[in-house]
């Protein structure tokens, strides 16, 4: 068994044009002061790296290196969902996707494609750079328009939908590989790749390729209503990420698993400040920790009530308070006796 490390959080959620949040340094020196350890760095955002010059440039990432690791941090992962969404995008969805590309390739979805594998590719090579072997990603979509469907899917359209989805990606695992690089991805509604079985379908298409691996994140099955302690058990040797992140299910009469195209305060699914939902963390970490997961636990806070600032003052030590330091020896060691073949053998009655 192996001690899980953190607290870290994703700066993601917390990144803005204002100080302390609109560059890497302020940050880092705010997220050190709530008494994180690491930063996991989205990828996407220009204020706090550029993911093309890290790729390009050693010495570039070095300096990246060197300002998390001046404020007494350290770089957890990139994160790459906005890019890894748009490497599988259904027509349907071009319009609102097109938010997360660059004015060069919006209205393009070839180019869109393109530019978004560019940058997945980049990100693999800036985490080499930066000695960093994993980093975090979304699948994108190609089926989700038909996850409920009606009319039913004609034969053959998932088993297509998953080969195309690894035709698209598989360049990127190979790049990944090349640079002793694991893509995780974050297993969530809206993407392909959104529960066990859906993550068995491609990683299957990908002929079980080494650099695709899992981002834990337990928020995102308490609002599909699967059983997160059970897939620990399944998917332990393939989970590499940890995203420690709150969520609660309270269905009514009139909403349930889809919510009625509520609002976020309005949902019975929604995710909460850690504690403030019902994921039950301690029996995470506890299967983690039995599993010889060593990985970061990353905070990634999202809540429709609570502010950001509480959210990630409130974080860090709740991640550090299940943090489990693993015994090194049998809490029963001390009635044992060494190892003595004649006198097992007489326990055993063998002669």
């Amino acid at each position: 068994m192996k001690t899980i490390k953190g607290p870290a959080i994703f700066l993601a959620q917390f990144a803005d044009d204002k100080e302390p949040f609109n560059n890497l340094k302020s940050i880092c020196k705010w997220a050190k002061g709530l008494g994180y350890q690491g930063v996991q760095i989205p990828a996407w955002d220009g204020r706090l790296i550029d993911i093309k010059k890290a790729a390009e440039s050693k010495t570039y990432a070095d300096e990246i290196k060197g300002i998390v690791n001046e404020a007494g941090l350290e770089i957890t992962e990139l994160a790459t969902h906005l890019q890894g969404q748009l490497v599988a995008v259904h027509p349907a969805y071009d319009i609102m996707f097109d938010t997360f590309a660059p004015d060069s390739v919006k209205g393009n979805p070839k180019a869109r494609t393109e530019w978004a594998i560019d940058q997945v590719k980049s990100a693999a090579t800036a985490s080499k750079n930066l000695g960093i072997d994993v980093m975090a990603s979304f699948s994108g979509a190609l089926l989700w328009h038909t996850v409920y469907p009606w009319p039913q899917r004609p034969a053959g359209l998932v088993e297509m939908g998953f080969e195309e989805l690894a035709k698209r990606w598989l360049p990127i695992l190979d790049h990944a590989k090349d640079n002793g690089v694991e893509i995780c991805y974050e297993l969530h509604p809206g993407e392909d790749l959104h529960d066990g079985i859906t993550y068995e379908r491609f990683w299957e298409a990908t002929g079980k390729h080494s650099s695709a691996k899992i981002l834990y994140d337990p928020s995102h099955f308490v609002l599909q209503q699967l059983d997160y302690l059970q897939f620990i058990d399944f998917y332990h040797e393939n989970i590499r990420m940890f995203h420690v992140k709150d969520a609660e299910f309270n269905p009514t009469g009139k909403s349930g698993v889809y919510g009625g195209f509520q609002g976020w305060v309005d949902r019975p699914g929604r995710f909460r400040s850690l504690g403030d939902g019902q994921v039950d963390f301690s029996g995470i970490f506890s299967k983690l920790s039995q599993y010889g997961y060593d990985g970061w636990a990353v905070l990634e806070w999202e809540c429709c009530i609570k502010s950001p600032q509480q959210g990630a003052e409130e974080g860090a030590p709740f991640i550090q308070n299940h943090i489990i330091e693993v015994t090194e020896k049998a809490f029963d060691d001390f009635a044992g006796a060494k190892p003595d073949d004649v006198a097992n053998r007489k326990i055993l009655g063998i002669k």
